[in-house]
């Protein structure tokens, strides 16, 4: 009777159709047993084939048994569980998980319906949990296995090791990699992976450290992960000392791995060295692809340097690349930002035409294009058709489209859309709601927002802060705006260099310069550096206040700091001085300035101090006279005692 229910169940050699048999508990309780868990026969020798048990778990009756009959088949020799089996079981645990609430509780039951318990059983449990993703509960079962006597693996390690990281426990991932006693190969790939993600440089040098003293090393593909890392994260030493190890294991470089190294240059803005790279990768036979161009022709284009970029464009189509969906998402948006809004336009309808399918940063491009361009009606014409899945980008970018459009209704509007569809907001559509509500004069709404968003997410970027300040100062509530910013000091929110600047700009503008210049010494105090940006706006405000005192504190400041001044702030400020206070020590601090370069050569021949071809001054001030030209491009002014007109 029990061979035939055992033949019922699995298929022999010569058997293949699908199973219908149900299993009753009976069964599977005999079938868990020793004595019958046999997978031959003197005559009908037992195959399990992992469609067979598929089936078979499909038509369990219970959760329970299905369960069973799912640990009694990893029992047998040779046999290892399939994807999609390991895919079924992942909802029957999380309803046992709900029934019986512990693993503790799901194994009783299983020991109740007589399955023996073996440290395999837990790794089952493991392996399920973590492939859905329920990381609590495979802390609890790694936890129970150890409190039912059993030692975990290095399987068992390793999965609990990816947990920690997952869930932002690195420093118990690191416990749990140190104190593993043999260490495998994915033991270190696992930590590199997720540290790279986290862009934990730090203890990914250490991994690595740990991984060859250990006799192991990265293989091509998370080699291209590391310089990856290294590269995004401004770490070029880092990335040379992998190249090191790389050349001396005779890791040849791939296409993958050069493009890393010039992108990561590119990044850095270092377009020389990108430019050297790309040379030596074709020397060394290295064909670059499109990936490769694609990350050259971005960096020149951002650079101005457009006859270069356009000649890595030739090269690319000479060379028979196909430009793909990811290129043209990029010169679409390279060409929106620097003006060029019609040919952005054009590329977007040339991807038409090669019949690649926008996708959501497509669709964000282009909404960046209509936005800079301020061709907001263009729009809806574009999109006409266009069928984009919409994620988080997508609404955030129609956020910033409604507020800068004209339209901040609509962007309120979409926001509860957006959460009516089971979105998680981010920082960015913090700040589209926020922009939204103050451009609708929704003004108290939006403060009560602010507090609500700051009170249920304590770690939301600088960004948000700033918004709500600038837009508090932009509808004349400069009081409350302070306020904010203040208690925000206070309750140590993140704050960056662009969140002081609104708030000195707010109160400036409200008139209380004292409190200004405390908050610009606090801010340097703090570490936060201002820029060029935070100058030119207390300069400007110094300069129309007449305010020379402040003028000369902050003028030594930025020459301590050597922060260039761009053209206007510099235009404006040598207008003050020399018209009333050319013979104080300002001046002075001006000339140190241009012998410094931190004036514009443009700003000196825009007031006519400075001709080209003569070198001679064209006398708008008297008492100037141009010396000779420094190295980069500047001029060393010389005062001679002169006032101006």
């Amino acid at each position: 009777m029990l061979w035939r229910c055992k033949r019922s169940l699995f298929y022999t050699a010569q058997r293949t159709q699908t199973l219908k048999t149900i299993i009753s508990f009976k069964s599977i309780h005999q079938i868990s047993s020793p004595k019958v868990c046999a997978t031959t026969h003197q005559d009908f020798p037992i195959i399990l084939a992992p469609h067979i048990v598929h089936s078979t778990l499909l038509n369990c009756p219970s959760d329970l048994i299905a369960l069973s009959f799912f640990i009694w088949c990893a029992k047998q020799r040779d046999y290892f569980h399939d994807v999609q089996s390991f895919d079924h079981m992942i909802s029957v645990v999380t309803r046992l998980t709900g029934r019986f609430e512990t693993v503790r509780g799901i194994v009783g039951e299983l020991a109740r319906v007589g399955c023996v318990i073996k440290a395999q059983t837990f790794l089952l449990f493991l392996r399920t949990y973590w492939r859905g993703e329920m990381y609590g509960m495979v802390l609890e079962a790694f936890d129970e296995m150890g409190r039912f006597g059993f030692t975990p693996n290095t399987f068992a390690r390793n999965i609990v090791m990816d947990v920690l990281f997952k869930i932002g426990r690195v420093d118990l991932g690191i416990k749990v990699l140190k104190e593993t006693q043999l260490p495998n190969f994915l033991s270190f790939n696992i930590a590199l992976c997720n540290l790279c993600k986290l862009n934990d440089v730090s203890n990914v040098k250490d991994v690595i450290g740990m991984m060859v003293r250990k006799g192991f090393y990265p293989n091509v593909r998370m080699f291209e992960i590391l310089l990856n890392c290294f590269c995004k994260m401004g770490r070029i030493a880092e990335a040379y000392q992998l190249l090191g190890l790389m050349i001396t294991l005779g890791t040849s470089l791939s296409v993958n791995a050069w493009t890393v190294l010039i992108d990561g240059f590119r990044r850095l803005r270092r377009l020389d060295m990108a430019g050297y790279l790309w040379e030596k990768m074709v020397q060394n036979g290295c064909s670059p692809n499109v990936v490769t161009y694609t990350s050259l022709i971005k960096g020149f284009m951002e650079a101005k340097m457009f006859s270069i970029a356009f000649s890595f464009l030739d090269m690319l189509e000479s060379e028979g690349h196909a430009p793909d969906l990811v290129f043209h998402n990029v010169l679409i948006d390279c060409l929106s930002k620097m003006g060029s809004y019609d040919d952005a336009l054009d590329v977007y309808d040339g991807l038409l035409e090669l019949k690649l399918v926008p996708d959501s940063y497509t669709f964000c491009s282009l909404l960046s294009t209509v936005c800079l361009s301020g061709r907001f009606s263009l729009l809806p014409k574009l999109v006409c058709g266009l069928e984009v899945e919409a994620d988080l980008v997508v609404y955030n970018a129609l956020l910033s489209y409604f507020c800068k459009a004209g339209f901040p209704n609509q962007a309120v509007k979409l926001y509860n859309t957006m959460l009516d569809k089971g979105f998680t907001p981010d920082n960015y559509s913090f700040v589209g709601l926020l922009r939204g509500l103050c451009g609708a004069r929704k003004i108290d709404e939006a403060i009560n927002v602010y507090q609500g968003i700051v009170m249920n997410n304590p770690a939301v970027n600088a960004h948000v802060h700033t918004a709500i300040v600038d837009r508090l100062i932009e509808a004349g509530r400069c009081h409350k705006a302070i306020q904010l910013f203040r208690r925000a000091i206070v309750e140590k929110y993140s704050l960056d260099v662009v969140s002081y600047t609104v708030a000195i700009r707010g109160l400036l503008e409200g008139g209380r310069t004292e409190e200004a210049y405390i908050l610009y010494s606090q801010m340097k105090h703090i570490a936060v550096p201002p820029n060029a940006y935070t100058y030119r706006v207390m300069l400007l405000s110094f300069c129309k206040e007449r305010n020379i005192k402040m003028v000369k504190r902050l003028l030594q400041d930025v020459i301590d700091a050597r922060i260039e001044l761009d053209y206007h702030t510099s235009i404006r400020l040598t207008k003050f001085i020399f018209k009333f206070h050319s013979s104080s020590s300002a001046v002075n601090q001006l000339v140190e300035m241009c012998n410094l370069g931190l004036i514009p050569d443009e700003m000196w021949r825009k007031l006519g101090l400075l001709s080209d071809e003569t070198m001679t001054p064209v006398s708008l001030f008297d008492g100037f006279v141009p010396c000779e030209r420094r190295a980069g491009n500047a001029n060393h002014l010389l005062w001679n005692g002169g006032v101006g007109r």
